[in-house]
Protein backbone atom coordinates (compact mmCIF):
# COMPACT_ATOMS: atom_id res chain seq x y z
CA UNK A 1 0.00 0.00 0.00
CA UNK A 2 1.39 3.40 -1.35
CA UNK A 3 2.17 6.04 0.79
CA UNK A 4 2.02 9.99 -0.21
CA UNK A 5 5.66 10.72 -0.83
CA UNK A 6 6.97 14.00 -1.94
CA UNK A 7 8.06 12.95 -5.24
CA UNK A 8 4.07 11.80 -5.20
CA UNK A 9 2.52 14.99 -4.46
CA UNK A 10 5.34 16.71 -7.10
CA UNK A 11 4.59 14.97 -10.09
CA UNK A 12 1.13 15.27 -9.28
CA UNK A 13 1.27 18.97 -9.35
CA UNK A 14 3.40 18.85 -12.10
CA UNK A 15 0.91 17.03 -14.23
CA UNK A 16 -1.85 19.50 -13.24
CA UNK A 17 0.44 22.52 -13.90
CA UNK A 18 1.08 21.10 -18.01
CA UNK A 19 -2.83 19.75 -18.49
CA UNK A 20 -4.59 21.81 -20.88
CA UNK A 21 -7.53 19.15 -20.76
CA UNK A 22 -9.36 21.04 -17.65
CA UNK A 23 -8.94 24.02 -19.93
CA UNK A 24 -10.86 22.58 -22.81
CA UNK A 25 -13.86 20.79 -20.62
CA UNK A 26 -14.22 24.24 -19.42
CA UNK A 27 -14.71 26.03 -22.61
CA UNK A 28 -16.91 23.11 -23.96
CA UNK A 29 -19.26 23.32 -20.92
CA UNK A 30 -19.43 26.59 -20.84
CA UNK A 31 -20.13 26.48 -24.98
CA UNK A 32 -23.41 24.10 -23.54
CA UNK A 33 -24.80 27.31 -22.33
CA UNK A 34 -26.44 27.37 -18.71
CA UNK A 35 -27.32 23.87 -18.42
CA UNK A 36 -31.05 24.40 -16.98
CA UNK A 37 -31.93 21.02 -16.18
CA UNK A 38 -34.29 19.43 -18.77
CA UNK A 39 -33.08 21.96 -21.49
CA UNK A 40 -31.18 20.93 -24.33
CA UNK A 41 -28.23 22.84 -22.62
CA UNK A 42 -28.09 20.44 -19.96
CA UNK A 43 -28.78 17.32 -22.31
CA UNK A 44 -25.57 18.59 -24.07
CA UNK A 45 -23.53 18.69 -21.41
CA UNK A 46 -24.15 15.35 -19.91
CA UNK A 47 -23.67 13.72 -23.41
CA UNK A 48 -20.30 15.54 -23.47
CA UNK A 49 -19.59 14.33 -19.82
CA UNK A 50 -19.94 11.10 -20.89
CA UNK A 51 -17.92 10.94 -24.08
CA UNK A 52 -15.05 12.55 -21.95
CA UNK A 53 -15.24 9.67 -19.00
CA UNK A 54 -15.43 7.14 -21.92
CA UNK A 55 -12.51 8.67 -23.73
CA UNK A 56 -10.55 9.97 -20.71
CA UNK A 57 -10.67 6.70 -18.65
CA UNK A 58 -11.51 3.87 -20.82
CA UNK A 59 -14.86 2.95 -20.13
CA UNK A 60 -18.41 4.43 -19.84
CA UNK A 61 -19.89 6.30 -16.69
CA UNK A 62 -22.27 4.74 -14.44
CA UNK A 63 -26.04 6.78 -15.12
CA UNK A 64 -27.82 7.92 -12.14
CA UNK A 65 -31.08 8.62 -13.55
CA UNK A 66 -33.68 10.97 -11.57
CA UNK A 67 -37.32 11.37 -12.01
CA UNK A 68 -38.00 15.27 -11.54
CA UNK A 69 -41.42 17.56 -12.33
CA UNK A 70 -39.82 19.27 -15.54
CA UNK A 71 -41.01 22.73 -14.38
CA UNK A 72 -40.00 25.38 -17.31
CA UNK A 73 -40.64 29.18 -17.97
CA UNK A 74 -42.90 30.17 -20.74
CA UNK A 75 -44.16 33.90 -20.42
CA UNK A 76 -43.31 36.96 -17.41
CA UNK A 77 -44.18 39.89 -17.42
CA UNK A 78 -44.57 42.72 -14.69
CA UNK A 79 -46.21 45.67 -15.45
CA UNK A 80 -45.83 48.85 -12.95
CA UNK A 81 -49.31 50.08 -12.83
CA UNK A 82 -50.72 54.16 -12.81
CA UNK A 83 -49.40 57.48 -13.93
CA UNK A 84 -46.08 55.96 -13.98
CA UNK A 85 -47.22 52.93 -15.80
CA UNK A 86 -44.27 50.98 -17.62
CA UNK A 87 -43.20 47.48 -18.02
CA UNK A 88 -40.31 46.24 -16.15
CA UNK A 89 -38.28 43.66 -16.88
CA UNK A 90 -38.27 40.27 -14.58
CA UNK A 91 -37.79 36.94 -14.91
CA UNK A 92 -39.67 33.84 -12.77
CA UNK A 93 -37.81 32.06 -10.14
CA UNK A 94 -37.70 28.10 -10.16
CA UNK A 95 -40.77 26.56 -8.82
CA UNK A 96 -43.06 30.09 -8.75
CA UNK A 97 -46.43 28.65 -9.77
CA UNK A 98 -48.20 30.05 -12.93
CA UNK A 99 -50.31 33.19 -12.45
CA UNK A 100 -54.12 33.41 -13.75
CA UNK A 101 -54.07 34.34 -17.34
CA UNK A 102 -54.98 37.71 -16.85
CA UNK A 103 -51.98 37.52 -13.83
CA UNK A 104 -52.31 38.76 -10.56
CA UNK A 105 -52.59 42.44 -9.67
CA UNK A 106 -51.93 43.73 -5.92
CA UNK A 107 -49.35 46.38 -4.22
CA UNK A 108 -45.65 45.90 -3.56
CA UNK A 109 -44.19 46.47 -0.05
CA UNK A 110 -40.77 46.57 0.00
CA UNK A 111 -39.01 44.92 2.63
CA UNK A 112 -35.83 45.67 1.66
CA UNK A 113 -33.16 43.18 2.99
CA UNK A 114 -36.21 41.54 3.53
CA UNK A 115 -35.16 39.18 6.83
CA UNK A 116 -37.96 36.72 7.48
CA UNK A 117 -38.21 38.44 11.27
CA UNK A 118 -38.60 41.59 9.64
CA UNK A 119 -41.24 39.64 7.24
CA UNK A 120 -43.06 38.10 9.97
CA UNK A 121 -42.88 41.69 12.42
CA UNK A 122 -44.88 43.17 9.21
CA UNK A 123 -47.73 40.18 8.77
CA UNK A 124 -50.46 41.97 8.39
CA UNK A 125 -49.13 44.40 5.93
CA UNK A 126 -47.98 41.80 4.16
CA UNK A 127 -51.10 39.90 3.68
CA UNK A 128 -52.31 39.98 0.19
CA UNK A 129 -49.45 42.20 -1.31
CA UNK A 130 -46.33 41.22 -3.05
CA UNK A 131 -43.41 41.55 -1.17
CA UNK A 132 -40.19 43.21 -2.40
CA UNK A 133 -37.20 42.35 -0.98
CA UNK A 134 -32.84 42.03 -1.74
CA UNK A 135 -31.08 39.34 -3.40
CA UNK A 136 -27.62 38.92 -1.58
CA UNK A 137 -23.67 38.20 -2.16
CA UNK A 138 -24.29 33.97 -1.99
CA UNK A 139 -20.72 33.11 -0.49
CA UNK A 140 -20.65 34.60 2.75
CA UNK A 141 -21.14 33.62 6.51
CA UNK A 142 -24.30 36.11 7.00
CA UNK A 143 -25.89 35.08 3.39
CA UNK A 144 -29.89 35.14 4.19
CA UNK A 145 -30.58 32.87 1.14
CA UNK A 146 -33.90 33.50 -0.85
CA UNK A 147 -35.44 30.98 -0.48
CA UNK A 148 -35.95 31.80 3.63
CA UNK A 149 -37.58 35.44 2.73
CA UNK A 150 -39.80 33.50 0.10
CA UNK A 151 -40.75 30.52 3.07
CA UNK A 152 -41.93 33.68 5.65
CA UNK A 153 -43.37 35.92 2.51
CA UNK A 154 -45.57 32.88 1.51
CA UNK A 155 -46.03 31.86 5.13
CA UNK A 156 -47.67 35.16 6.13
CA UNK A 157 -50.44 35.41 3.06
CA UNK A 158 -48.38 37.23 0.58
CA UNK A 159 -49.76 37.26 -2.58
CA UNK A 160 -46.37 37.12 -4.85
CA UNK A 161 -43.13 37.56 -4.17
CA UNK A 162 -39.80 39.87 -6.13
CA UNK A 163 -36.71 39.79 -5.11
CA UNK A 164 -34.23 42.34 -6.83
CA UNK A 165 -30.56 41.98 -7.62
CA UNK A 166 -27.92 43.56 -5.55
CA UNK A 167 -25.70 44.75 -8.82
CA UNK A 168 -26.22 47.45 -10.87
CA UNK A 169 -26.18 47.42 -14.41
CA UNK A 170 -29.88 46.20 -15.08
CA UNK A 171 -28.86 42.33 -14.43
CA UNK A 172 -31.36 40.03 -13.84
CA UNK A 173 -30.91 37.62 -10.65
CA UNK A 174 -32.35 33.51 -10.65
CA UNK A 175 -32.46 30.59 -8.76
CA UNK A 176 -35.55 28.71 -7.04
CA UNK A 177 -38.09 30.06 -4.60
CA UNK A 178 -41.03 27.08 -4.24
CA UNK A 179 -41.18 23.25 -4.15
CA UNK A 180 -44.07 22.81 -6.38
CA UNK A 181 -46.28 23.00 -3.49
CA UNK A 182 -50.24 24.03 -3.62
CA UNK A 183 -49.49 26.95 -1.10
CA UNK A 184 -46.53 28.30 -3.18
CA UNK A 185 -46.76 32.04 -4.71
CA UNK A 186 -46.09 33.55 -8.17
CA UNK A 187 -42.30 34.64 -7.65
CA UNK A 188 -39.86 36.59 -10.27
CA UNK A 189 -36.60 38.42 -10.18
CA UNK A 190 -36.14 42.44 -10.83
CA UNK A 191 -33.79 44.27 -11.52
CA UNK A 192 -31.98 46.89 -8.97
CA UNK A 193 -33.34 49.49 -11.14
CA UNK A 194 -36.58 48.13 -11.24
CA UNK A 195 -36.96 47.88 -7.70
CA UNK A 196 -36.05 51.94 -7.51
CA UNK A 197 -39.05 52.51 -10.09
CA UNK A 198 -40.99 50.44 -7.14
CA UNK A 199 -40.96 53.31 -4.13
CA UNK A 200 -43.86 54.70 -2.48
CA UNK A 201 -46.07 57.39 -4.47
CA UNK A 202 -46.76 60.05 -2.38
CA UNK A 203 -47.13 57.96 0.96
CA UNK A 204 -49.00 55.43 -1.88
CA UNK A 205 -47.94 51.76 -2.43
CA UNK A 206 -47.09 51.18 -6.11
CA UNK A 207 -49.23 48.54 -7.54
CA UNK A 208 -48.15 45.99 -10.45
CA UNK A 209 -49.07 43.59 -12.38
CA UNK A 210 -47.15 40.12 -12.31
CA UNK A 211 -47.92 37.64 -14.94
CA UNK A 212 -46.12 34.17 -15.48
CA UNK A 213 -46.89 31.06 -17.19
CA UNK A 214 -44.96 28.10 -16.83
CA UNK A 215 -44.98 24.43 -17.51
CA UNK A 216 -44.57 21.23 -15.82
CA UNK A 217 -43.79 17.36 -17.64
CA UNK A 218 -42.20 14.42 -16.46
CA UNK A 219 -38.77 14.90 -17.06
CA UNK A 220 -35.72 12.92 -16.13
CA UNK A 221 -32.35 14.37 -15.12
CA UNK A 222 -28.81 12.29 -15.38
CA UNK A 223 -26.17 12.04 -12.70
CA UNK A 224 -22.65 10.33 -13.66
CA UNK A 225 -20.72 8.12 -11.26
CA UNK A 226 -17.57 6.97 -12.28
CA UNK A 227 -15.46 4.42 -9.91
CA UNK A 228 -11.88 4.29 -9.54
CA UNK A 229 -11.13 1.30 -7.40
CA UNK A 230 -8.14 1.65 -4.62
CA UNK A 231 -6.78 -1.18 -2.76
CA UNK A 232 -9.94 -1.20 -0.31
CA UNK A 233 -13.78 -0.85 -0.86
CA UNK A 234 -12.94 2.64 0.92
CA UNK A 235 -13.53 5.50 -1.15
CA UNK A 236 -13.16 9.55 -1.35
CA UNK A 237 -15.85 10.84 -3.31
CA UNK A 238 -15.03 14.08 -5.23
CA UNK A 239 -18.18 15.73 -6.89
CA UNK A 240 -19.56 18.57 -8.36
CA UNK A 241 -22.79 19.32 -10.08
CA UNK A 242 -23.68 19.85 -13.56
CA UNK A 243 -27.19 22.01 -13.46
CA UNK A 244 -26.88 25.57 -13.62
CA UNK A 245 -29.54 28.17 -15.02
CA UNK A 246 -30.65 29.71 -18.16
CA UNK A 247 -28.97 33.40 -17.73
CA UNK A 248 -25.61 33.23 -18.77
CA UNK A 249 -23.00 30.28 -18.98
CA UNK A 250 -23.10 28.94 -15.67
CA UNK A 251 -19.41 29.26 -15.83
CA UNK A 252 -18.67 30.15 -12.28
CA UNK A 253 -21.39 27.79 -11.04
CA UNK A 254 -20.46 25.26 -11.70
CA UNK A 255 -18.33 24.51 -15.09
CA UNK A 256 -15.34 25.26 -12.55
CA UNK A 257 -16.12 22.61 -10.46
CA UNK A 258 -16.82 20.26 -13.50
CA UNK A 259 -13.79 20.92 -15.08
CA UNK A 260 -11.67 20.52 -12.02
CA UNK A 261 -12.85 17.47 -10.59
CA UNK A 262 -12.49 15.67 -14.27
CA UNK A 263 -8.93 17.17 -14.77
CA UNK A 264 -8.09 15.67 -10.56
CA UNK A 265 -9.47 12.39 -11.04
CA UNK A 266 -7.86 12.09 -14.88
CA UNK A 267 -4.77 12.90 -13.27
CA UNK A 268 -4.86 10.71 -9.96
CA UNK A 269 -6.09 7.80 -11.90
CA UNK A 270 -2.62 5.96 -12.65
CA UNK A 271 -2.16 6.23 -8.97
CA UNK A 272 -4.96 4.73 -6.89
CA UNK A 273 -4.91 1.08 -7.46
CA UNK A 274 -2.00 1.37 -5.29
CA UNK A 275 -3.83 3.94 -2.01
CA UNK A 276 -5.52 2.37 0.37
CA UNK A 277 -8.98 3.93 -1.01
CA UNK A 278 -10.39 4.89 -4.12
CA UNK A 279 -11.98 7.64 -5.84
CA UNK A 280 -15.55 7.70 -7.18
CA UNK A 281 -16.16 10.93 -9.19
CA UNK A 282 -19.77 11.80 -8.83
CA UNK A 283 -21.37 14.52 -11.34
CA UNK A 284 -24.40 15.18 -9.98
CA UNK A 285 -28.02 16.48 -11.20
CA UNK A 286 -30.35 18.53 -9.91
CA UNK A 287 -28.22 20.56 -7.52
CA UNK A 288 -30.25 23.82 -8.61
CA UNK A 289 -33.45 21.63 -7.69
CA UNK A 290 -32.65 21.97 -3.85
CA UNK A 291 -29.95 19.12 -4.17
CA UNK A 292 -32.04 16.61 -5.37
CA UNK A 293 -29.96 14.60 -7.37
CA UNK A 294 -27.09 13.97 -4.82
CA UNK A 295 -29.91 13.96 -2.43
CA UNK A 296 -31.36 10.64 -3.71
CA UNK A 297 -28.28 9.23 -4.75
CA UNK A 298 -26.87 9.59 -0.74
CA UNK A 299 -30.33 8.22 0.69
CA UNK A 300 -30.50 5.50 -2.17
CA UNK A 301 -27.28 3.86 -0.82
CA UNK A 302 -27.12 0.87 1.93
CA UNK A 303 -25.70 2.39 5.14
CA UNK A 304 -22.34 -0.24 4.50
CA UNK A 305 -21.73 1.56 1.42
CA UNK A 306 -21.90 5.21 3.06
CA UNK A 307 -19.59 3.83 6.00
CA UNK A 308 -17.58 2.99 3.34
CA UNK A 309 -17.25 6.74 2.28
CA UNK A 310 -14.42 8.62 3.90
CA UNK A 311 -15.02 11.89 2.82
CA UNK A 312 -16.60 14.07 0.13
CA UNK A 313 -15.01 16.73 -1.69
CA UNK A 314 -17.74 18.54 -3.12
CA UNK A 315 -16.01 21.13 -5.82
CA UNK A 316 -18.60 23.70 -6.19
CA UNK A 317 -17.86 27.41 -7.77
CA UNK A 318 -13.71 27.14 -7.30
CA UNK A 319 -13.26 29.80 -9.92
CA UNK A 320 -13.56 33.89 -10.15
CA UNK A 321 -11.14 34.63 -7.27
CA UNK A 322 -8.04 33.84 -6.41
CA UNK A 323 -9.10 32.62 -2.50
CA UNK A 324 -10.38 29.15 -1.57
CA UNK A 325 -12.66 28.27 1.11
CA UNK A 326 -13.50 24.74 3.01
CA UNK A 327 -16.92 25.11 4.36
CA UNK A 328 -16.22 21.81 6.52
CA UNK A 329 -20.20 20.96 7.66
CA UNK A 330 -19.19 20.91 11.67
CA UNK A 331 -16.33 18.11 11.00
CA UNK A 332 -13.82 19.70 12.87
CA UNK A 333 -11.80 16.34 12.11
CA UNK A 334 -12.08 16.83 8.05
CA UNK A 335 -10.82 20.52 9.25
CA UNK A 336 -7.68 19.61 10.94
CA UNK A 337 -6.86 16.98 8.20
CA UNK A 338 -7.38 19.89 5.62
CA UNK A 339 -4.41 21.75 7.65
CA UNK A 340 -2.09 18.96 7.11
CA UNK A 341 -2.36 18.79 3.28
CA UNK A 342 0.61 20.63 1.64
CA UNK A 343 -1.03 23.85 0.26
CA UNK A 344 -3.97 23.64 2.44
CA UNK A 345 -2.57 25.52 5.15
CA UNK A 346 -4.39 28.36 6.80
CA UNK A 347 -2.39 30.80 4.85
CA UNK A 348 -3.67 28.56 1.65
CA UNK A 349 -7.46 28.03 2.50
CA UNK A 350 -9.75 29.86 4.74
CA UNK A 351 -12.22 27.46 6.76
CA UNK A 352 -15.45 28.02 7.74
CA UNK A 353 -16.65 25.69 10.28
CA UNK A 354 -21.21 25.82 10.50
CA UNK A 355 -22.79 22.99 8.38
CA UNK A 356 -24.38 25.38 5.12
CA UNK A 357 -27.15 23.77 3.34
CA UNK A 358 -25.77 25.27 -0.09
CA UNK A 359 -23.98 22.64 -2.03
CA UNK A 360 -24.23 18.45 -2.71
CA UNK A 361 -21.67 17.91 0.17
CA UNK A 362 -25.21 18.59 2.50
CA UNK A 363 -26.46 15.74 1.67
CA UNK A 364 -23.39 13.53 2.41
CA UNK A 365 -22.80 15.72 6.42
CA UNK A 366 -26.32 15.13 6.73
CA UNK A 367 -25.55 11.22 6.89
CA UNK A 368 -22.66 11.54 9.10
CA UNK A 369 -20.17 11.37 5.81
CA UNK A 370 -17.11 13.69 6.13
CA UNK A 371 -17.86 16.15 3.66
CA UNK A 372 -16.71 19.87 2.77
CA UNK A 373 -17.22 22.29 0.00
CA UNK A 374 -14.41 23.78 -1.97
CA UNK A 375 -15.64 27.70 -3.12
CA UNK A 376 -13.45 30.72 -4.39
CA UNK A 377 -14.48 34.13 -2.62
CA UNK A 378 -16.15 33.13 0.28
CA UNK A 379 -17.03 36.46 2.46
CA UNK A 380 -15.69 38.71 -0.93
CA UNK A 381 -18.53 40.79 -2.35
CA UNK A 382 -15.97 42.17 -4.40
CA UNK A 383 -15.16 39.30 -6.71
CA UNK A 384 -16.40 37.60 -9.47
CA UNK A 385 -18.56 35.33 -7.49
CA UNK A 386 -21.14 38.43 -6.93
CA UNK A 387 -21.92 37.88 -10.98
CA UNK A 388 -23.82 34.01 -10.40
CA UNK A 389 -27.30 33.83 -10.77
CA UNK A 390 -26.61 36.64 -13.55
CA UNK A 391 -26.49 36.42 -17.11
CA UNK A 392 -23.08 37.73 -16.69
CA UNK A 393 -22.13 34.54 -15.18
CA UNK A 394 -19.94 33.92 -18.00
CA UNK A 395 -16.31 32.23 -18.73
CA UNK A 396 -14.44 35.50 -19.34
CA UNK A 397 -14.99 35.72 -14.88
CA UNK A 398 -12.36 32.59 -14.78
CA UNK A 399 -8.73 32.58 -15.29
CA UNK A 400 -6.57 29.71 -16.08
CA UNK A 401 -4.82 30.60 -12.94
CA UNK A 402 -7.97 29.70 -10.68
CA UNK A 403 -8.51 26.45 -12.30
CA UNK A 404 -5.14 25.23 -11.64
CA UNK A 405 -4.86 26.44 -8.17
CA UNK A 406 -8.31 25.00 -7.64
CA UNK A 407 -6.84 21.43 -9.03
CA UNK A 408 -3.69 21.44 -7.38
CA UNK A 409 -5.55 21.67 -3.70
CA UNK A 410 -7.63 19.83 -5.04
CA UNK A 411 -5.81 16.48 -5.96
CA UNK A 412 -3.55 17.31 -2.83
CA UNK A 413 -6.34 16.81 -0.68
CA UNK A 414 -7.71 13.59 -2.29
CA UNK A 415 -4.56 12.00 -2.87
CA UNK A 416 -3.50 12.42 0.99
CA UNK A 417 -7.57 11.04 1.95
CA UNK A 418 -6.98 8.48 -0.20
CA UNK A 419 -3.84 7.41 0.70
CA UNK A 420 -4.01 7.60 4.86
CA UNK A 421 -3.62 4.50 6.72
CA UNK A 422 -6.39 6.00 9.07
CA UNK A 423 -9.10 8.31 8.10
CA UNK A 424 -10.77 9.01 10.88
CA UNK A 425 -12.96 12.02 10.51
CA UNK A 426 -16.24 11.52 11.68
CA UNK A 427 -17.40 12.64 14.65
Amino acid sequence: MAAVSAEMVDAVTAAIRGSQRRLEYFEDLCACGGRFAGSDSEKAAVAYLKNCIEADFGRPAEVFASLFDGWTRRAQSLALLGEQGRDLDCHTLVWSPATPPGGIEAEVLDLGRGLPDDIHANAEAVKGRIVLVRHEYMFASETMHRRWKYDAARACGAAGFLIASHLPGDLLVTGSSGRNRPEDIPAAAITREGAALLGRDDGALPRVRLTIETAVDDAVAESLIFDLPGETDERVVLSAHIDGHPLGESAIDNATGLAVALDVARVLRPYLAGLRRGMRLCLFNLEEWGLAGSARYVDGLSQRARDAIALNINLDSVGGDGTLAALTSDFPEVEAFLRTVPGGGPEDLRFYRPLMRNSDHYNFARHGIPAFRLVAGFDDPASNLRYVLTPADRRGLVTAQELERAAILSARIALEACAAPELSLRS
